[in-house]
């Protein structure tokens, strides 16, 4: 595939099965909706205990899957899809990025991880470009705040999302990192 057939929406392959695994019913409609229209046959799942039922039964040949659900972890899903087909294409969608879930998601397979809202055209576009292409540098990188955010969050997220554990591994005051978690992510 070229870079002018994705241009023109072109899925690569003859497998256009596309598994969408997220709990926010509107978001998984419209989005199922948008992948429709570029050509894919969707399944969705609200759930990562629906989401791994149908991997194993029908693995799809691409997968947008939400990092956080209901019931669990989308890394769960993705692990799932690859223990079945290593030749899948999944992309990670989260309001909550880190660095750290970011890696982990690489390591299990996942080719993409986008922060939400992700628009359709981004999901597409990781969904279908090609793993030899380099990414484009970003418009707008991470802010050194930003990032200090995101090492936080992490740690936090490694201590079981206890503070005052997060706080004594950071050699920081508890309170003073309750403020920062209590705060919106910088831009």
């Amino acid at each position: 595939m070229t870079t002018q057939d994705q241009a023109n929406g072109e899925i690569p392959g003859d497998d256009h099965s596309l598994l969408i695994v997220d709990d926010d019913k509107p978001f998984l409609t419209r989005l199922a909706r948008a992948m429709e229209s570029r050509g894919f046959q969707v399944e969705t799942a609200e759930s990562v205990e629906e989401a791994v039922a149908k991997a194993k039964a029908n693995p799809p040949a691409y997968a947008v899957v939400d990092m956080r659900l209901g019931d669990g972890n989308g890394l769960d899903v993705v692990a799932a899809i690859r223990d079945k087909r290593e030749d899948a294409r999944t992309v990670i969608l989260t309001g909550y990025g880190n660095i750290a879930t970011a890696v982990t998601a690489v390591k299990l397979g996942a080719v993409d991880y986008l922060s939400k809202p992700a628009d359709a055209d981004d999901v597409f576009a990781a969904l279908t470009s090609r793993s030899s292409e380099r990414a484009a540098p970003p418009e707008n990188p991470m802010s050194a705040d930003r990032v200090r955010w995101e090492h936080i969050q992490r740690v936090y997220e490694m201590c079981d999302r206890n503070v005052s554990e997060t706080a004594r591994r950071l050699n920081m005051h508890r309170r003073t990192l309750q403020r920062i978690l209590a705060k919106r992510a910088p831009r």
